[in-house]
């Protein structure tokens, strides 16, 4: 279990990283659900210097050097390209600040994991789609990220939280839950466990293309959620990919079909009303057609045309991954009611079901964005 952080534990964490001025104090920011978050101000005669600092989580993320390895790495090789185009890598890219001993993190005297990044000043995240432009410039974001690092060696960086996006590991856990049933739920959701069940074919087509060599090992960002980068607050534009902890070696069908399973359903992931749930073609033809942009030509024609499997793939996932917490008793998802996660399971699986139903709407997308 993680230790409650007293203020001078905070301090001393604070005081082991090169900041710029005297830090003024921190206070809890961000609505994160994963790391803790603390926004530093610090005082550099007379002039504000804000800094964003972690605790990592060692529950999820085991291995935090390892972790802060990857990000320190990609990081620098973004900034080496935005500067080669002209852009502004304090603002276009996180940057990680060395500890007073010249380290990408701390570890503390509690065994606390610690790293701090420049605080990104006037921008703003967004929670939802709020129009079709906000979702473009989100696809266009994502696929740059693909596009800049297409030449970065993947095999380098490290997994941090392994098998991620191995869909068959999924389901071998999903099958196992499901035999094992230790809460005796099984039986009141075997309607979803058949749904999971009859698609078990699609979860090997995707790795096995990636072992035959068919398809690219990419640096992949594997938490493409819109809120998941800052827009510049003064041009509304996309401007950084934040929340790189679980920046590692996929393929890039992953990112395109997380935002798609987030972004372009037509209601919340955990709606109980599953008449509300659907793909919304529209938000799908938008961040194709920004995603296909940002990468700028640094995706195979095989990669083009398994995007809509990868969406309807990742969206499968997610589900299993929903219905597999709720048989184990819901103790890795947050939960916030009963049956919480049977209905994230409900949701994802209508959505996979109406991609499957607009599948020849969804290859006449891509064909037409080609």
């Amino acid at each position: 279990m993680p230790q409650t952080l007293t203020p001078e534990t905070i301090d001393n964490a604070i005081a082991a990283f090169r900041l710029e001025g005297a830090p003024r104090g921190a206070r809890p920011y961000g609505n994160g659900h994963i790391n803790d978050t603390f926004l530093v101000v610090c005082d550099d005669a007379g002039k504000e210097k804000q800094y964003i600092l972690q605790r990592m989580n060692r529950s999820i993320f085991q291995n935090p050097p390892e972790l802060m390895e990857n990000i320190a790495n990609v990081t620098a090789y973004l900034r080496e390209r935005i500067i080669e185009r002209g852009g502004d890598p304090d603002r276009e890219t996180l940057s990680v600040i060395k500890t007073e001993t010249g380290e990408n993190y701390l570890e503390d005297s509690l065994h606390n994991f610690w790293r701090v990044f420049p605080f990104i000043s006037d921008t703003f995240c967004l929670e939802k789609v709020e129009n079709a432009r906000d979702f473009y410039d989100c696809a266009v974001a994502f696929g740059s990220f693909q596009r800049q690092l297409s030449d970065y060696p993947a095999d380098t960086l490290h997994e941090t939280i392994p098998r991620f996006h191995h869909t068959p590991s999924r389901f071998s856990a999903f099958r196992k839950a499901v035999a094992d049933d230790p809460l005796g739920r099984a039986a009141a959701v075997q309607q979803e466990i058949d749904f999971a069940l009859e698609r078990e074919a699609d979860t090997h087509v995707l790795t096995d293309l990636l072992e035959k060599g068919d398809l690219p090992l990419r640096v992949t960002h594997n938490d493409t959620k819109l809120n998941n980068i800052l827009f510049d607050s003064a041009t509304r534009k996309a401007l950084c990919i934040i929340d790189l902890d679980t920046v590692m070696p996929g393929l890039s069908l992953y990112d395109f079909g997380d935002s798609i399973r987030t972004g372009a359903n037509t209601g919340a992931e955990d709606e109980t009303d599953l008449s509300k749930i659907g793909l919304d073609l529209s938000l799908f033809e938008t961040f194709t057609r920004g995603f296909l942009t940002g990468c700028g030509g640094s995706l195979t024609p095989l990669e083009i045309e398994l995007l809509p499997l990868g969406a309807k793939l990742m969206t499968y996932e997610c589900g299993i991954r929903f219905l597999t917490d709720y048989l184990e008793g819901d103790v890795y998802f947050k939960i916030h009611r009963e049956h919480h996660n049977l209905d994230r399971a409900r949701t994802q699986f209508k959505l996979v079901a109406d991609m499957e139903k607009k599948w020849g709407e969804m290859a006449a997308v891509i064909q037409s964005n080609i």
